[in-house]
């Protein structure tokens, strides 16, 4: 099986391709293949996680002929009534970095008690094929946001983000195949393995 990745960011596509082609919840002859360099990214204008990860997937697809992988992200903070949520990789601007996000995260957060800084990881997953057959899945994890970034491992907001199910490291703090175990991102992809098995 061929899939195309609808992302091309690299941190993204990177533990994407350790998720689904390593491990114990590796799919047996996938093959991931770089999106196209020809083919622009994708305007994310859904309201939802799944809405975004279809959005790209259908794009990818049918500028490709080929059965597309995508997913969408998005942090939940509670004390910010669910923001950034669907915009959470753009929350301090559309050509906001890693760094800009979680200055703002934290910059929204200055004050706030850390019992009340609870927050969550949420990956939709999502496979299309260009006929519009299609399987999805979904990943969460519950943590909460650190007072300071911590960690130079990871992406995004990882240096700020504490899972509860952990030993109070931050993401950025963990080895790649620890955060793995525990992340949203691959929970959502151990589940999208389990279904692209059931096709093989």
């Amino acid at each position: 099986m061929r899939l195309v990745l609808a992302s091309a960011n690299p941190d993204k596509a990177a533990e994407i391709s350790a998720i689904l082609c390593s491990g114990a919840a590796s799919v047996a002859d996938l093959v991931l293949v770089p999106r196209p360099v020809t083919v622009p990214d994708v305007d994310e204008t859904g309201t939802t996680l799944l809405e975004n990860a279809r959005l790209k997937a259908i794009a990818i697809a049918a500028a490709t002929g080929e059965a597309a992988v995508a997913d969408d992200t998005g942090l939940v903070v509670d004390a910010l009534d669910g923001a950034p949520g669907v915009f959470s990789a753009r929350f301090a601007g559309e050509a906001a970095t890693y760094a800009d996000n979680v200055a703002k995260l934290l910059a929204e957060l200055a004050g706030v008690a850390p019992e009340r800084r609870t927050a969550r990881f949420e990956t939709v997953a999502l496979v299309r094929w260009p006929d519009g057959r299609e399987v999805a899945a979904t990943g969460a994890v519950e943590g909460v946001i650190a007072t300071a970034a911590s960690g130079d491992g990871g992406f995004g907001y990882d240096p700020v983000f504490v899972p509860v199910e952990g030993d109070g490291r931050t993401f950025a703090e963990l080895a790649p195949e620890e955060k793995h175990a525990l992340s949203h991102r691959g929970r959502a992809f151990r589940a999208l393995a389990a279904e692209l098995a059931k096709l093989l």
